[in-house]
């Protein structure tokens, strides 16, 4: 009976989930230490002895204040409690791959036809500015799909939204391929948008899952390098299969691209979302089963005859109740994530953000006309000219990744904050904003710089190497900054996280729609130099938003956190 007294008082120790939502990591683990307790003390009805070596206990003499201090400074749920995921590091592993796998296909299919697009011109006999209508729509809708998958993947699971994503998406392309028309051209392509972008925001999601904000910067720079490399490795591949096969080729390639990459997913991408699955320990149900959680499922049928592991099985269905009666399965609200993007730091570094990103979008996409103009390159040396590109893009978030992590770590040290891998840390004694956003400072200057610079290169058209160069300078700052502030808006919304890209979407697909709408336009208007000059000025009189955040983020994200339990205590009440 000391042990059910004990474990009560776990029980007690619950707060919203709510407030998890706010990037406290603490809270997501009281609340699976809570489910972690019951399922002990289901277990010690069968196996009394196990489950008492096992099971999480408060000391009785300890002094009552401690009992109804701030719970997420308790520290020992965050020793005894479970680990905020169970997967090992090869799984967690795998996953990231199929994440930055996934997360491949958008930003791939919005620049591999570039070479292309001088063909595509001529061959649908429409302008160039006309052509440039389907970048346009692509973002526009590359921003506006992830605010309804988002809301189904933090509501529903992931694996669903990836599904119907994924079958999308491959339908959308193999249009493309046997379209004629320019009309066929840009519906397809809107369709082909909605499809793919929300592999971005689902792949952010599925990091949240399974890692804690200490690891979470490694992990979030190898599931963006897909992303973050395809802008410029896409214009390559786009080269090739223009130059040789023709320009169906290239949405053939994605085709057969995409089928390939279903194959594992189906089989044995697993569940992540904490509210379907827990920290992983809780079997999935439905559709969120891969093709291994439905044969690991049918193989614990046959062996319905053991006692344990009977008793195993409705603790799982037990725990699987629990969290289905939490979720409500309704049509995904788009209106959440801008309710996201009017928080203070939020919107701040949304608009900082949208901004970086589309200064490097602006320099793809006038990459192609500026350099058969000034060069006179055929579509395989256009693409072949972003090599340099997608190589700074690629290092940018695997480097910046570390440096993060390890400004995390000196920033939790010099706080006294003794970091726990596999529970997750407490983000209201940590300066989470600093630790993200020191990293961003440099990297943004550098690439702005860059920037500046590439302008003037093109203007007075020197040699090509110099370009190049500044391309993958541009490809490490501008890059790497984008992924430091991502990184940033996840650990905003750890258990909404889905969500909250979902919405780093919307601003920056949608401001860089309009910046290559008119990029164009500014270039030939303003001319090459003053058109990039322009853009940099822009992005360093903004760059100030980072200095502000460091200063008044925390107070504004605890704030919001206090704001948000009050509400969910009052909305608790008979």
């Amino acid at each position: 009976m000391e042990k059910t007294h004990h474990l009560h008082d776990v029980e007690k120790t619950e707060i919203p989930s709510t407030i998890s939502a706010l990037g406290i990591e603490a809270d997501a683990r009281l609340e699976t230490s809570k489910e972690f307790a019951i399922e002990k003390e289901t277990g010690r009805l069968s196996q009394e002895s196990t489950a008492i070596s096992r099971a999480p206990s408060l000391n009785e003499d300890q002094p009552e204040r401690d009992q109804t201090q701030d719970l997420e400074a308790l520290s020992t749920i965050q020793s005894l409690g479970p680990p905020y995921s169970v997967f090992s590091k090869r799984k967690k592993r795998f996953i990231v791959f199929l994440v930055a796998w996934g997360g491949f296909f958008s930003p791939l299919s919005a620049n591999i036809y570039f070479p292309a697009l001088n063909t595509l011109a001529r061959e649908m006999d429409v302008s160039n500015s006309l052509i440039n209508l389907t970048l346009t729509s692509y973002m526009i809708f590359q921003g506006l799909a992830p605010t309804i998958f988002g809301d189904l993947a933090d509501m529903a699971g992931r694996r669903p939204a990836y599904a119907i994503g994924l079958i999308l998406y491959v339908g959308a392309c193999i249009g493309l391929a046997l379209q004629n028309s320019f009309a066929a051209l840009f519906i397809l392509r809107c369709l082909q948008s909605s499809g793919s972008s929300s592999t971005i925001a689902l792949g952010n999601g599925v990091v949240a899952d399974i890692a804690t904000s200490s690891e979470r910067g490694t992990w979030m720079g190898y599931a963006t390098s897909g992303p973050m490399i395809a802008p410029a490795v896409g214009p390559v591949i786009g080269g090739v299969l223009a130059q040789f096969l023709g320009w169906r080729s290239i949405f053939w390639f994605l085709v057969i691209m995409s089928a390939v990459y279903m194959i594992p997913f189906f089989i044995c991408f697993p569940e992540t979302a904490r509210n379907v699955v827990g920290n992983g320990s809780i079997p999935p149900q439905g559709w969120n089963m891969s093709l291994l959680n439905w044969m690991e499922a049918r193989k614990a049928k046959k062996a319905a005859g053991q006692l344990t592991q009977t008793v195993s099985r409705d603790e799982s269905r037990a725990a699987q109740a629990e969290l289905a009666s939490k979720r409500k399965l309704r049509f995904p609200n788009p209106l959440g994530t801008l309710h996201v993007m009017l928080e203070k730091d939020v919107g701040l570094l949304l608009l900082f953000n949208s901004l970086v990103y589309t200064a490097f979008y602006d320099v793809i996409a006038s990459a192609p006309y500026l350099f058969e103009q000034i060069y006179g390159f055929n579509d395989l040396q256009i693409g072949l000219c972003f090599i340099p590109f997608g190589v700074g893009a690629l290092c940018a978030p695997l480097t910046c990744g570390r440096l993060m992590d390890w400004n995390y770590r000196r920033l939790a040290k010099k706080a006294g904050i003794t970091i726990d891998r596999k529970r997750g840390d407490d983000l209201k004694k940590i300066p989470i904003e600093r630790a993200r956003i020191q990293v961003a400072i440099p990297l943004v200057y550098l690439g702005n710089a860059a920037l500046l610079c590439y302008g003037w290169v093109v203007q007075v058209e020197t040699s090509l190497a110099v370009p190049l160069v500044l391309h993958f300078i541009m490809g490490i700052g501008l890059s790497g900054a984008f992924n430091c502030m991502s990184v940033l808006l996840v650990d905003f919304y750890p258990l909404s996280p889905a969500t909250a890209t979902a919405a780093n979407n919307l601003a920056r697909c949608l401001l860089g729609a309009a910046g290559t709408a008119i990029i164009q336009i500014m270039i030939d208007s303003m001319g090459r130099g003053w058109c990039f000059t322009f853009i940099a000025a822009v992005v360093f009189c903004t760059s100030p938003i980072l200095l502000v955040l460091m200063k008044w983020g925390p107070g504004w994200r605890e704030a919001r956190r206090k704001r948000l339990e009050d509400k969910q205590t009052f909305s608790n009440r008979p």
